[in-house]
């Protein structure tokens, strides 16, 4: 009798822990459904217009034949001012960060009580866009390129920052602790210990964010900050769907080729 008593017991207590889980996850899949039904509302999801604006598409792309050739080098001038840009903006922004990883960095940094302001100013940075940016320096040096650079290397710092942080906190620190302890100073032991552990993976970080800034600053153009997307928003606002197709086309062209030489260069380097 008491082996069936427990055995019933535990019987109506697995339904009560599975009657428990079931209303917990409708109430779970009821949340999600609010949330996206909300989400659709803000965002005015409506396929309808969807299906209406799809033959103006059609109807842009017939008019987008022949191609506009007669200002290739202009395009691919303008194309390689973006992958210069992108270059200049990430380099700019692994040489501030690099700092700003150390401090950032729970396990290295000189200065514990800047750490957390450090992560604070990290998130600030990668929190405003590089078009923000490159609209706010616009305002600030003028038209151009170098408001891009600037945009890109504000924004990117943050990021690459945060990863190397994170990087060098989870590294191993024995042969760090090692030196540290014949008495070398900080500084070398990151230089000696650290680095050489650390920099083939930085160098494929700043290689994969040098790639995503060529994509990322092909639309700076518009706020004023030069490169090809200066041409893309000249010919989206002249309707000139021919030269606006063939400069979708380079920069499509540009980007696949930039992808497959930093995949490979990545995967040398780790």
């Amino acid at each position: 009798m008491k082996a069936a008593a427990k055995a019933l017991h535990e019987f109506e207590t697995q339904q009560s822990a599975w009657t428990f889980a079931r209303y917990r996850w409708m109430l779970v899949a009821a949340g999600i459904a609010i949330f996206y039904l909300v989400a659709g509302y803000l965002v005015q999801f409506d396929l309808g217009r969807l299906a209406t604006g799809l033959p103006k598409i059609g109807h842009w792309l017939a008019t987008a034949w022949p191609p506009a050739y007669q200002e290739m080098p202009l395009f691919l001038w303008r194309t390689a001012e973006t992958v210069a840009m992108a270059a200049v903006g990430t380099t700019m922004a692994v040489l501030i960060g690099l700092p700003l990883a150390v401090l950032a960095s729970r396990n290295i940094t000189p200065f514990p009580r800047l750490y957390r302001p450090t992560r604070w100013l990290l998130n600030a940075l990668r929190g405003i866009d590089s078009f923000v940016f490159a609209l706010l320096f616009v305002a600030a040096v003028g038209l151009g390129p170098f408001a891009g650079v600037l945009g890109i290397a504000f924004h990117t710092s943050g990021t690459a920052a945060k990863f190397f942080a994170d990087q060098i906190e989870s590294a191993n620190l024995g042969p760090y602790d090692a030196i540290r302890a014949t008495g070398a100073g900080r500084l070398q032991s990151i230089t000696y210990a650290l680095v050489p552990d650390l920099l083939p993976l930085m160098l494929s970080t700043s290689l994969f964010w040098w790639e995503f800034n060529v994509r990322a600053s092909t639309v700076l153009g518009v706020v004023g900050a030069g490169g090809i997307g200066l041409e893309l928003k000249n010919s989206m606002d002249l309707l000139d769907f021919s030269r606006l197709f063939t400069i979708v086309a380079i920069i499509l062209i540009a980007v696949t080729a930039l992808d497959g030489l930093s995949g490979w260069l990545r995967r040398k380097l780790v």
